[in-house]
Formats: C-alpha cells, structure tokens, sequence
C-alpha cells in the first residue's frame, strides 16, 4: 500500500495528519476520528488475516534462489529507507558481490521513481529494477542479470518473496505512528510485527535524546521482545548542484535559506539541515510529489517572497527538478548518508551470514 495516495494534495495531506495526530479540534474533527477509529478495525482483521496465512502457509511464498535483504518499516511515511538501502548494497558492492535492488516504484509513472533515480545515481554499478511483481522481478535479476543478492526496497509487507534478512527501520521521531493502525494512525502493522525482524534500525536517533531511545527501545522490546537493535543518523555529506559539483555543507554559513521537500516526513529533513544555515521557511508536498510547470513557478515565487540567499531541498525533490536557480537564487541539495551509531557490529554479522562463496569478507 503506497503511503500517501490518501493526500492528492499537501493540504490534503498535512489535513489528514493533523487530524490524526489529535491536533485538530472540534466536533466534526472528533466525528471524523470516531470514523477512522471504525476503518482501522476492519484493515486490522485483514492485516492479521494475512499474518496468519503467511505463517500457516496458507499463502504461497517464493524463493529467489539467492539471499534475500528486505529494508522496510511498520508506519506510513518516511523512516529513511532509502538510505539503508544505498548502504546495504554498497556493503555488499565493497566486497564484490553483484547486487540488484528490487522495489514497487510508488509515483514512477514511466521508467524509475524518484527514489530509484536517486539510488541509480549514487550505485551507478548497481541494476535497479520496478514493478508490482517483486517475484518476477528477483527471477529476472538472477537470470538476466546474475545477481548474487537482492536488496528489497519497502519489503516488510511483501511476504510473496522469501527474505534471508529482514531490516526493520523505525523513526525515532514518530516511532509508532501514534499507536494505532491506519486510517486512524500511521502503524501498516502492530508494532509486535517487529518479531519478524532479524534487525531493528532506529532511524534519526541523533535528533532524540538518549532517554527518549531508550524508551522507544523498551517499548518495541515490550511489544516484540528481545531485538536486535541498531542506532544511526541520516547525515548531510555536501551540497550539490544541477552541473554536479560537490559544495562543502560549510557553503551555506551565514546564509538564509529556502527549503522544500516532497518526501514522507519534512520535519526529519528540518531538522537535518537547521543546523546548517537560517533556515526561513520549509514548504513541504506530498511524499513522490510530481513538480509540475505551475509548481516550479509557484515555488520560484515563494522563493523569491522569503528573500532567502539560496534554496535547498532533497536529492530525491531534485532528481525532478534539476534547475540551476529557482526564485532568482541557486538551489542545491542535499546529499544524505547513513551513519551507524550504535549496532555497527550486528549489522556486520548479519549481512556476513549471506555472503556468496565468491564475496570478500571484509573491504
């Protein structure tokens, strides 16, 4: 299910979160809650419905033939898949082992989606291949192209194609969705799904405090049990403009600055580059937002109305738009990398354990 086919629009989208979130008020506000509350019963009998049959067998699975590393989550939004996915691969990649990346494509209406393009510029080495059939797609990468591994973008949920490794990826600043399942929160899956997880990832644990990661942890762990815990940070690496020249993040001392975003969660992306710079204001569009020709007019007026020295937004925005200046000023990105803080050696160990023969064990 994509997140956020709900939201046609980003009104449409902050609406629904706010009204989720209880910030919204009022009696119609408290009708419309009591009517999700209603939405969510019924996906939670079919989301157990379909746990059982998957552990009973009563649904088909599929092997692919070769290992198998599922990235995903158990909320709607942003939890910072995709950099997980580029550092999985990249693990694998550093050892000699061919990779292929498999994902659905959600907003990809012909060729890669946003995140596939930014993935195909980062791994240029590696084939990344869309579609709704992740089976089909894992038998063409390991007979057309000779994969030796999978890495499934987005894969908790899909359960048809076998997985050696699932890596679940929780945020710290939303860890649980708000507790309950979507309509009425965010949760795709009770949090004890986590017992499936062969490795926990908190996601943004630099923006928590060190108690606040501890009480997520005890609360996964009293709804899953024991995990295998990982702790990292999304960490900006530099600027980059549309020519592809690589700025220091020292670039934007002084300045003012513009920002936007279309992906899950904006607030993770504030947070990120607000110590970078003044950051005057953040617009933010629904996740996989298309840029349309009005859009980019739009936003070069908005722009150029915060008086703001440069705009900046994610690779992933920017792979759509790819302007040299936007609102009279330039427009960078900002490249983002995983940085494991804590569980570097787990992570380790467990992509280790599905090494081909052929791989190399260390770098």
């Amino acid at each position: 299910m994509e997140a956020w086919t709900l939201a046609s629009s980003r009104f449409t989208q902050a609406a629904y979160l706010r009204l989720v979130r209880n910030q919204t008020r009022g009696p119609l506000a408290s009708l419309a809650r009591f009517g999700l509350s209603l939405a969510s019963g019924a996906y939670a009998l079919g989301v157990s419905g379909r746990d059982l049959a998957f552990r009973r067998g009563w649904k088909t699975t599929f092997p692919a033939g070769i290992p198998v590393v599922s990235i995903g989550n158990i909320t709607l939004g942003g939890t910072g898949k995709t950099p997980m996915v580029e550092a999985v691969a990249r693990w694998y990649r550093r050892r000699d082992v061919r990779v292929a990346i498999l994902s659905r494509g959600y907003g990809g209406s012909a060729g890669l989606n946003d995140e596939g393009r930014v993935l195909e510029e980062n791994l240029p080495d590696v084939p990344h291949l869309q579609g709704a059939d992740r089976v089909a797609l894992a038998t063409t990468a390991v007979e057309e192209l000779e994969a030796q591994i999978l890495v499934l973008d987005d894969g908790f949920q899909h359960r048809r194609l076998q997985r050696d490794l699932d890596i679940v990826l929780i945020d710290a600043l939303d860890p649980f969705g708000g507790g309950q399942l979507f309509p009425r929160g965010l949760l795709r899956e009770p949090a004890s799904a986590l017992r499936r997880a062969g490795l926990v990832v908190l996601s943004r644990s630099d923006l928590v405090t060190a108690e606040r990661r501890r009480e997520i942890r005890a609360e996964a762990e009293r709804r899953a049990g024991p995990l295998n815990w990982i702790e990292v940070r999304h960490a900006p690496l530099d600027l980059m403009d549309v020519h592809g020249r690589s700025l220091p993040l020292g670039h934007l001392g002084g300045r003012t600055i513009a920002a936007f975003c279309g992906i899950g969660n904006p607030e993770g992306f504030r947070r990120t580059i607000a110590p970078m710079g003044t950051v005057l204001e953040l617009r933010s569009y629904p996740d996989h937002h298309a840029y349309s020709a009005s859009d980019v007019a739009e936003l070069g007026q908005w722009i150029k109305a915060t008086g703001a020295d440069l705009a900046l937004t994610t690779q992933k925005d920017f792979v759509k738009l790819r302007v040299e200046r936007l609102g009279g000023v330039p427009l960078y990105l900002v490249r983002i990398g995983l940085q494991i803080l804590d569980g570097e050696a787990l992570l380790d160990r467990a992509l280790s354990k599905l090494l081909p023969s052929t791989g190399k064990e260390s770098p």
